[in-house]
């Protein structure tokens, strides 16, 4: 399994870290994206994945820090962004749900860092909390030719994924696709797999039977069972399909020996 969506720099993990990570690799994750959400997060993402062969990071501004974000913070994105193990521009996007940051600005800091990922080559990781129609609005007017990337942590409608999916994005879901009352596996069932990336978000939305408990990366292998079983297939059809989406859209396999 490739886990694209972590933060294992967060304090919650300060006291074993380094045991999340064996754990995840022992539970059968084969690499871990790290996910930075403002500058010194960037950096740690980097920094964790110069130290472990299976890590690799992403450098972006969260839209709840949208106001980090000025020319100078800008160009320090854009020199992480050739770091060897960089393989992402996020997580980026809008955020309706949190009354942190006013939406022009959010708006305006996620359109210079799609500028940004499309000039530096890199997909894009979107962070969209009830804000579907807007981000799908603002990716349009940008232009997606060239772009590419996935919705995290998707908790939207199908009329949205599948407005995602006609701009050429994957989708993944995380611990929510698996709670009792989720109308998610629904939405989850018309995504074809080869559009699909596994995720946990952790240290965030632990999936059944973990809900409650601090997530992890190797708490991936819950959601693969759920979209497995949603979709009808054997799990390591399903683990070997995702793993090969992941591998594509964030080219691992050029920074495999990074």
């Amino acid at each position: 399994m490739i886990e694209t969506h972590a933060h294992l720099y967060f304090d919650r993990f300060d006291a074993d870290r380094d045991q999340v990570i064996q754990r995840a690799f022992d539970a059968g994750v084969r690499k871990i994206i790290n996910i930075g959400i403002d500058i010194d997060t960037s950096l740690a993402c980097i920094e964790l994945a110069e130290r472990h062969t299976g890590l690799f990071a992403t450098v972006g501004i969260h839209p709840n820090d949208s106001m980090k974000l000025d020319d100078k913070s800008l160009a320090q994105l854009r020199e992480l962004s050739r770091h060897e193990k960089v393989v992402a521009i996020g997580e980026i996007g809008l955020d309706f749900h949190w009354d942190t940051c006013p939406v022009d600005v959010q708006k305006q800091a996620f359109h210079q860092q799609i500028r940004l990922a499309k000039d530096v080559g890199l997909p894009i990781v979107i962070h969209n909390r009830e804000a579907g129609p807007e981000i799908l609005e603002l990716l349009d007017s940008a232009g997606t030719d060239g772009l590419s990337g996935v919705f995290h942590c998707f908790s939207e409608n199908a009329e949205i994924a599948e407005q995602a999916l006609q701009l050429g994005f994957h989708i993944s879901f995380t611990g929510n696709l698996t709670f009792k009352k989720s109308m998610l596996p629904e939405v989850a069932a018309a995504i074809p797999t080869e559009r699909l990336l596994l995720e946990t978000d952790c240290p965030f939305l632990s999936p059944e039977p973990k809900r409650g408990k601090r997530n992890e990366p190797a708490h991936v292998v819950h959601i693969a069972r759920k979209i497995a079983e949603i979709k009808g297939i054997e799990l390591a059809t399903l683990v070997a399909t995702t793993s090969a989406n992941a591998e594509a859209l964030f080219r691992l396999h050029e920074k495999a020996f990074a």
